[in-house]
């Protein structure tokens, strides 16, 4: 009987297709990517256009965008591949990416990943993709670091340089800076002009700024408006008024005094020398 070959060995789940690929040709292991047309109920995301995105899983931490790029090039154009830790909405469309000191976004062990075709027969290209042997990820051309030598590149890629962190910190805040001198001049020219339902708005700045809604504030303003009840309030002024405040006065010092035999018998009864 002869041996099954190695492209039947390989096993997928429901819906997807099994990619063999290898780390270097000195290492006889195998590891399979798992590809499949990427489908959403939800609203569709620019950056992953129907009928021209894959879905990929089970990638190892060795695998970059560049490798992941060379695999599906038989497929079609790429135009763009996405890692994430796992399935779920674009980062890149969320949050832009500005800084290279502040936004560390690459994810860490296994990965999930969307690959972005120029043209949509890419996904369709999938089925057909029948590669004779693994696919070699480190190869002369192009050579995936390891052991030490990664550590030594993951040491020096966290090197700051200051001058440019600096620099782009200044940067920022020119940028910020700007921002807010925009929204200061457009707050100054909508001061007191009413908006179509005929209410004007109140912010900080202005003759009468308003008060910020926090809690602090809202304790002090409690706190002033009881004390300015308690001014206004008349006290003993009607005779039932005169009375309730002797009979709380009378039930408060016998409560004290009621403690202050507690207090004694209990001192009593700790002292060690008894005379009597």
């Amino acid at each position: 009987m002869a041996a099954p070959s190695e492209e039947s060995t390989l096993v997928a789940p429901a819906g997807y297709i099994a990619i063999s690929i290898q780390f270097s040709e000195e290492r006889p292991t195998h590891h399979c990517l798992y590809a499949k047309e990427h489908k959403v109920r939800e609203k569709v995301e620019q950056s992953r256009p129907l009928n021209r995105t894959l879905f990929v899983i089970n990638i190892p931490p060795y695998c970059t965008e560049k490798c992941l790029s060379q695999i599906f090039a038989s497929c079609g154009t790429v135009v763009s591949v996405e890692l994430q830790d796992k399935p779920g909405p674009s980062k890149k469309c969320n949050k832009e990416v500005r800084s290279k000191y502040f936004d560390h976004n690459m994810p860490k062990g296994f990965k999930v990943g969307y690959i972005v075709f120029k043209k949509d027969v890419g996904p369709k290209e999938l089925k057909h993709l029948k590669l004779q042997k693994p696919y070699v990820m480190s190869e002369n051309l192009q050579t995936v670091k390891t052991g030490i030598h990664k550590w030594i590149e993951d040491y020096e890629e966290s090197l700051t340089d200051t001058v440019d962190l600096q620099n782009e910190i200044d940067n920022f805040m020119k940028e910020y800076d700007k921002k807010l001198a925009e929204e200061d001049e457009k707050a100054k020219l909508e001061e007191g002009i009413p908006d179509e339902d005929g209410w004007v708005k109140v912010t900080r700045k202005g003759r009468r700024p308003g008060l910020a809604r926090t809690e602090a504030v809202n304790l002090r303003v409690m706190e002033r408006e009881k004390k300015k009840r308690a001014q206004k309030e008349l006290l003993n002024f009607y005779a039932w008024q005169h009375h309730d405040s002797k009979r709380e006065h009378l039930a408060e010092l016998r409560k004290k005094f009621e403690e202050d035999k507690q207090k004694i018998a209990l001192m009593r009864a700790q002292r060690k020398f008894r005379p009597y």
